[in-house]
């Protein structure tokens, strides 16, 4: 009998468990740690977590009359969930329209395209009811273009119902019932919802824990951007059901860079950003069952949602990591004296270059200019040099602009002028 899929929508999901042994090393004796098994949704066919929803949302929209022959989709999307829906539509014949944060890695971008999608960038750094958030942009394009349908996995009871019909029954049948902890990074929360859900029926004291990004609101957090993709919210989606979640864990973009460009290096799986995300909650659990005694016996399943090949440009790109802070630069450490010292070819600047109060403002001026600076805390300390003694700051752009103003400015005195002082680290 020969063996092979009607199509590329039947290898969808069923996708392996891999223990996880090398990451875990750090937490304690392995004889007193738990079993960690990472489910790898990268080995998807559109490699994502995200692939088991596009089907059953387009399906239930052609059931409902939503979505008709010669429709369009269009759908916010931090890339997975358009790769899902862009594979179920290609099949089927629909036109899709993906609108996305443009935070969102070119990777992404470019195999949205090469389905044959269109794709809309809007700014990542407004609030959702912003007319420019892709949330907006997405709701107007499906209300303008004729025979348009929104999905919407944000609220659409498909996402968790994907998820609790194979996700969950997968990882109940893969572990043969032992599991006892659930990890996930949540986006939509339809993955941790579905499979806690079904999970929970079949074992009702299964700890359930979330991973998000520093910057989210779902685990409590004040709302601010960070760079982890396709995780996090700055909204609570209606597919997603807080009561399933027993506890969170928070991870900040560079501990979650790092962690998942250590799962690559030390597993051998490429994984995607939020993989870090989920595997650093996975390690905290399981640091804390070891060290408990609780770790003999515990199965701990980590969903890996996505693979590292959406992220060549940004995560594994050094040049772009360093750039935003998430990678230590190569060779040794450069103080801020150094770079003072070299512009100035290795003249003798003092430990504190300050201004005082009492000095006239076109001093200061000359002393912004003398050491190529261009701004200077103020002392009110009798010889300058005491750091008690701040009181303000001057800047060269604000002398400059006053003595435009009233070149009788520069002799007055510094503290006339000054502004509110700097920030001390």
């Amino acid at each position: 009998m020969m063996e092979y899929a009607r199509s590329i929508l039947d290898l969808i999901g069923n996708t392996p468990l891999v223990r996880i042994s090398r990451v875990t090393r750090g937490i304690g004796p392995l004889e007193r740690q738990p079993l960690v098994l990472a489910k790898l949704e990268m080995l998807s066919p559109g490699g994502s977590v995200k692939d088991r929803i596009g089907l059953p949302m387009i399906e239930a929209a052609e059931r409902d009359g939503l979505l008709r022959p010669g429709g369009t989709i269009i759908e916010p999307t931090s890339g997975n969930t358009g790769h899902g829906l862009a594979i179920a539509a290609a099949i089927k014949g629909y036109r899709c329209v993906f609108v996305m944060a443009d935070k969102q890695s070119a990777e992404k971008q470019a195999i949205l395209r090469a389905y044959g999608a269109e794709v809309v960038l809007c700014p990542a750094n407004v609030p959702p009811e912003s007319p420019e958030s892709y949330y907006s942009v997405a709701a107007r394009l499906a209300r303008d273009i004729p025979g348009a349908y929104k999905p919407d996995q944000y609220w659409n009871v498909e996402n968790t119902l994907a998820h609790e019909a194979t996700t969950g029954p997968e990882i109940w049948r893969q572990t043969a019932g032992r599991i006892t902890h659930l990890v996930a990074s949540v986006g939509t929360g339809g993955t941790i919802t579905g499979a806690a859900r079904y999970l929970r029926a079949q074992k009702p004291d299964l700890v359930v824990v979330g991973a998000d990004p520093e910057g989210s609101i779902l685990s409590g957090d004040v709302a601010r951007p960070y760079l982890t993709e396709g995780v996090g919210e700055d909204f609570i989606p209606g597919t997603f059901d807080p009561e399933l979640v027993d506890r969170w864990v928070r991870v900040s973009d560079r501990d979650a860079f790092a962690m998942a460009r250590r799962i690559t290096r030390e597993e051998g799986i490429l994984s995607g950003e939020s993989c870090g995300t989920a595997m650093l909650a996975t390690l905290q659990v399981a640091r804390e069952l070891t060290e408990s005694g609780q770790g003999p016996g515990a199965v701990i399943v980590v969903i890996l949602p996505d693979g590292g090949r959406n992220y060549l440009s940004k995560l594994y790109n050094d040049e772009w990591m360093r750039a935003n802070g998430l990678l230590a630069s190569a060779g040794s450490v450069v103080r801020v004296r150094e770079v003072l010292e070299d512009r100035h070819h290795g003249e003798q600047i003092p430990d504190l270059v300050l201004a005082r109060t009492t000095e006239k403002v076109g001093a200061a001026i000359r002393r912004l200019e003398d050491y190529g600076i261009s701004q200077m805390p103020v002392s009110e300390a009798a010889d300058g040099s005491e750091l008690a003694g701040i009181v303000g700051s001057i800047s060269e752009k604000g002398l400059l602009e006053r003595a435009y103003r009233d070149p009788a400015v520069v002799e007055r005195t510094v503290g006339e002028v000054m502004d509110p002082p700097l920030a001390v680290v």
